[in-house]
């Protein structure tokens, strides 16, 4: 897949189980740009387990000339409003290297056909507010900022904490 003139040997294809040490270093890769590093607690067996076993979310790479140069995990959500499923992306990631060369792009386009085929109603993101580079460059690509929207979240103790304040009603059975 030619994403550009200066790019013709790019190809993207779906993460397999032998690609979890690199999909974790990639991890770590953008957690140290997000400056968030320490916060990476994931392991290989986290990511082979709920990738390749459970099926939680997925991973596609691209690849330069054979070479691993960018990643992005995904996961279906449900829109209630539209009736739809949705896809969620929550990391694209291109090499500092590599940037600049419409791998972005080609990934994200990848998704949006990912999207139409699965017959979803969107692909939605969040992104750090300070990340003015993906900021412009997602508004160049016609999205926008759900700035009516507040992210939130429960983890670690807080999810332990309400979790056990339910008053017996959860069971600890899912079917």
């Amino acid at each position: 897949m030619a994403v550009d003139a200066k790019l013709t040997d790019f190809r993207i294809r779906f993460a397999e189980k032998k690609d979890v040490p690199l999909i974790l270093r990639f991890i770590k890769e953008l957690a140290a740009y997000e400056k968030m590093l320490d916060e990476v607690k994931a392991t290989e067996a986290d990511l082979a387990k709920y990738l390749f076993e459970r099926k939680n979310a997925e991973v596609i790479l691209g690849e330069y000339q054979d070479q691993p140069v960018a990643f992005a995990l995904f996961f279906h959500n449900f829109s209630t409003f539209l009736g739809k499923p949705g896809i969620y992306l929550e990391d694209l990631y291109v090499k500092p290297e590599m940037r600049g060369k419409g791998i972005g792009k080609a990934m994200l386009s990848f998704l949006a056909g990912l999207a139409v085929d699965r017959d979803c109603g969107r692909l939605e993101w969040s992104c750090l507010d300070w990340n003015e580079p993906s900021i412009g460059f997602y508004k160049h690509l016609g999205a926008r900022p759900m700035d009516e929207w507040t992210v939130y979240r429960l983890q670690g103790e807080s999810l332990r904490r309400l979790a056990g304040q339910g008053g017996g009603f959860f069971s600890g059975q899912t079917d």
